[in-house]
């Protein structure tokens, strides 16, 4: 029998299988929404509360609590979000959400009283959680059922680039420190945000049988094709039905130990570097590059490990990782001088690997356990464990600091630790009930 001679792979394709990187093909637009949203926030994120002192006549601290009102008041949006959801597809709400961030930040330019930043800061983060809620299924469609680690790695990934370069771009306009350079920097990101938002509602052409991928199948009807991220039945059952899933709740509560971590740059880690540990403010510098630089390089490698493994032994890793590294930093406070930057350099990197290790299982059971007609509730939920944990976490976070040095780093590798088996059995398939049809990787169906 004569050898078969197969052509050798291209160039990027020996690149894509190298670095992890999903099948791009035909993803071009969402590719771009992607990359240009995380500009996006990277420009306004590094100096918004700068664009305020400079812009309006409001002190410092007026500013801030007008930012953190408009924050507050978007804590029970999820909670509406998730019926649109359930209602319009993932395509429409990210597509709409990244527009009503858009009429926020034209109201930001012409801002001048505390309430008027109130009221906007709530309009731009109204749009920030449909588009992070919406953002995980979309990203399930798109993936078509396979690569899913991937795509989930690929896209932290890319946003960490946009996000790094639009925060670049900020500190040049801050650097440069005119009023009309920092106007100008909010009016590319309402271009930014606006095209983010053609780019996503343009998507076309998934086939959502296929994005149905290794999960339970469910029978085609004789419906037309649906685009990307729509809907074809309307969803029954409520948050009464979110609540009694205790396997989800699991989820939720394990994410929180994950939300509360994420805030340790920048809640915690300067003021302790440089006031309990007496080090240089350059090493924090070093850190926070250290950690968004292997965030960027590794994230897309990571997923390829990641995707021929259990969800669930993933996330235990990343648990044990955290609570490595906080112990490593609660520690360093009985080290020597000289050990002290070594120790927290390793933290830094245990840290980092256990957030690369976290986002994409996350992503990616945060909307496969959830069926598929509640899964804009499912969602809902999910996202409150980042509300509440991101606006409670730095009071918590930082009058446990003020108690004692070492007390944030016990509580952090307590609740991550406790977490552990929280995440046991998370994989498994449950009993399907009438209350909602099983959890499982379904995708609209045609």
């Amino acid at each position: 029998m004569m050898p078969q001679n197969f052509p050798a792979p291209s160039t990027w394709r020996r690149i894509q299988t190298a670095w992890g990187l999903p099948d791009l093909a035909g993803k071009g637009r969402f590719v771009a929404a992607n990359l240009i949203d995380s500009l996006g926030n990277g420009l306004v994120g590094a100096f918004i509360v700068v664009f305020f002192v400079k812009t309006t006549s409001l002190s410092l601290v007026a500013v801030g609590a007008a930012l953190t009102a408009g924050q507050l008041l978007v804590l029970p949006v999820p909670f509406f979000i998730g019926p649109l959801l359930d209602r319009y597809g993932p395509r429409t709400v990210v597509a709409v959400g990244n527009w009503i961030s858009v009429v926020g930040f034209i109201g930001f330019l012409f801002s001048h009283a505390a309430w008027q930043i109130v009221l906007w800061q709530f309009a731009v983060q109204v749009g920030s959680t449909a588009f992070w809620m919406g953002s995980s299924p979309l990203v399930v469609l798109v993936a078509q059922g396979v690569q899913r680690a991937r795509w989930f790695g690929f896209v932290r990934g890319l946003r960490n680039v946009g996000v790094g370069f639009g925060g670049a771009v900020s500190a040049v306009a801050l650097s440069i420190g005119t009023v009309a350079g920092l106007r100008a920097v909010m009016v590319v990101n309402v271009v930014t945000f606006a095209v983010a938002g053609w780019l996503v509602i343009t998507l076309r052409g998934a086939d959502t049988s296929e994005a149905a991928g290794a999960g339970p199948a469910e029978p085609k009807s004789s419906e037309p094709e649906q685009e990307v991220g729509e809907p074809t039945r309307p969803p029954s059952g409520g948050y009464r039905t979110v609540l009694r899933d205790t396997r989800y709740l699991r989820l939720v509560a394990t994410n929180i130990s994950f939300v509360f971590a994420s805030t340790v740059i920048t809640v915690l880690l300067v003021v302790y570097a440089v006031n309990y540990l007496d080090v240089g403010a350059w090493i924090v510098g070093v850190l926070v590059a250290l950690n968004a630089a292997m965030v960027a390089l590794l994230q897309t490698l990571a997923s390829r490990w990641i995707e021929v493994r259990r969800p669930v032994t993933v996330l235990v890793l990343a648990l044990l990782f955290n609570a490595a590294a906080f112990v490593v930093f609660g520690t360093l406070l009985v080290l020597p001088g000289w050990a002290m930057i070594a120790g927290l350099l390793i933290a830094m990197v245990l840290y980092t690997a256990a957030e690369i290790l976290s986002s994409p299982p996350t992503s990616e059971l945060s909307v496969v356990m959830a069926p598929e007609h509640l899964r804009g509730r499912y969602l809902g939920v999910y996202q409150m464990s980042w509300s509440v944990g991101g606006a409670v976490a730095p009071a918590l976070l930082t009058a446990l600091l003020a108690g004692g040095a070492a007390l944030p780093w016990v509580f952090l590798t307590a609740i991550s630790v406790l977490a552990v088996p929280l995440v046991l059995g998370l994989d498994r398939e449950p009993e399907p009930t009438s209350e909602a049809a099983p959890a499982g990787d379904v995708a609209p169906v045609e």
